[in-house]
Order: structure tokens, then sequence, then C-alpha cells
């Protein structure tokens, strides 16, 4: 395993006590290099990392659709996303469509499918870092189209596209997409996500 790349200035969390370096470097960049490629091993650790994601009594509702550039199945993929990601994204080492069962064997239907995709996909993504790549979630494609381009059967349920690959250069990206590349980090303080005793308490 690869350590993890060094984070650019004003990526690093800013957090009130230290985090795991994992954590702390993980962010979502859309300047992918694009002579980067991703290689099997690599690639199968990221579906074992999202294999052993927990779920709602161990359904294991997660299911993906990946491909590598230079591979059909990422044409296939990269032809669902919406025009805003389909410029940056035909860099990325490969993309990776994540969708939730929502129907279990018998017709029941099965709950919190999309809760185990989200927690496989952030194990995806941490392995990544890992490896020392770097991933960007996305819901800008369009989900009729990839059920189907892909004949994805009913019960399942398209949920997000993750681009991965190598840390890039901004240039020549447009300038919006610049400035969000160069913009620091911010999340909303633990006093407006953490409550007790009651609602709007803050516990930190």
């Amino acid at each position: 395993m690869t350590e993890v790349f060094e984070i650019p200035d004003g990526k690093a969390a800013d957090s009130s006590v230290p985090l795991h370096p994992l954590l702390a470097a993980r962010w979502s960049p859309r300047a992918l290099d694009p002579a980067a490629e991703l290689g099997e091993v690599e690639l199968r650790a990221l579906f074992e990392a999202a294999r052993w994601a927990p779920s709602w009594g161990n359904t294991q509702p997660a299911r993906f659709l990946a491909g590598r550039r230079g591979e059909p199945v990422f044409d296939r993929i990269h032809g669902t996303l919406s025009r805003g990601n389909k410029g940056w994204a035909a860099s990325a080492s490969a993309l990776v469509a994540g969708l939730a069962q929502t129907v279990d064997d018998e017709g029941e239907p099965l709950p919190y499918g999309e809760y185990g995709v989200a927690l496989a996909a952030q194990n995806l993504v941490l392995q990544a870092v890992a490896d020392g790549f770097v991933a960007h979630q996305m819901a800008g494609f369009d989900r009729d189209a990839l059920r189907a381009e892909f004949a994805v059967p009913d019960g399942f349920e398209p949920v997000v596209v993750i681009a991965i690959g190598r840390l890039g250069s901004t240039d020549g990206m447009p300038d919006r997409l610049r400035e969000k590349e160069a913009a620091p980090r911010s999340r909303k303080p633990l006093a407006d996500l953490v409550f007790t005793e009651q609602w709007g308490r803050p516990l930190f």
C-alpha cells in the first residue's frame, strides 16, 4: 500500500481535534491526471474495501458497474454523466457507478439500500486515498440512461457515480472549476451539527 499523497494547501480537514490521515486527506477534486492508470490490484482493492462495508442485517445491497479509461464500459458510464461532469471526468483513471438493491430475493422491499451503498462507497473512496488516489462522487448523471445502457434489472436503483484517479493540474480547466479546486475546504461547526439534552443545544 502506498502512503497517502501530500495534501494541497487548504485541503486538509481543519478539525477541532486530530483526525486519521485518511479522513483528513479525503477531498473531491475534479483536476485529474489524464495519464494516470489504475492497476488491476488497485482496482480490486477498491471493491474489496466496498465489499466489507457494514449493511443492515448484512444484506450487502451495494452493486457496482466499473470501467477503466480506455475500456468501453468507462465510455458508457461517461456517456450518462451530466454536461458539467463530462468534461473533467474524462480524465479519470476509472469510473464506477454504485447501485442499491431495493427489493430482496422474495420480492419484498429491502430497507436502507441507499445507506448501504453510501457506506460501501465511502469505504471505496478511503481505500483509494490510502493507495494515493483521489475520488469524486457525483449525483450529476442520468439514472434512466444508466439503467438502459447496462440493462439494470428492476429492484436496483442507481445512486452515485465515482471518478477515481490521480490528482492532476488545473491548467486548462474552466475558471469556475479552477476556483473550486483552489477554494479551501470548509464545514459547518460541530455546534450546528451535534446536540444533546434537547434539539439545538450543542454537545460541544
